[in-house]
C-alpha cells in the first residue's frame, strides 16, 4: 500500500530541527491513529458482546420467571425512596 503524506514546510523544518526525521514522525503518527482505531474497534466489539450477554440473561431470567410488572418494581421504588405519585 502507498501513502503521501503532504508535510508542511513549517513543520517539517521543526521536526527537523528537533532531530527529527519528518518521514519517520509522519509514520508514528499513522502508526498511532491506526493504534487508536483498532482500540476503538475493540471497544465496540466489547460493547456490543455486552449488550447481547445483557439481552441472554434477560431472556434467561424470563424463562426462570425472575420478572416483576413495571408498575410492582416502580411502586417498590415509590416506597424506598419516599416519592409520591
Amino acid at each position: 500500500m502507498q501513502v503521501t503524506i503532504d508535510i508542511p514546510d513549517t513543520l517539517a523544518a521543526q521536526l527537523a530541527a528537533a532531530g527529527k526525521d519528518p518521514a519517520r514522525a509522519a509514520l508514528e503518527a499513522l502508526n498511532v491513529t491506526q493504534l487508536a482505531e483498532d482500540y476503538q474497534r475493540l471497544l465496540d466489539l466489547a460493547a456490543e458482546a455486552d449488550e447481547q450477554e445483557g439481552i441472554r440473561q434477560a431472556r434467561e431470567d424470563i424463562a426462570a420467571g425472575r420478572i416483576y410488572p413495571a408498575h410492582q418494581v416502580f411502586d417498590e421504588m415509590r416506597k424506598k425512596y419516599g416519592i409520591s405519585r
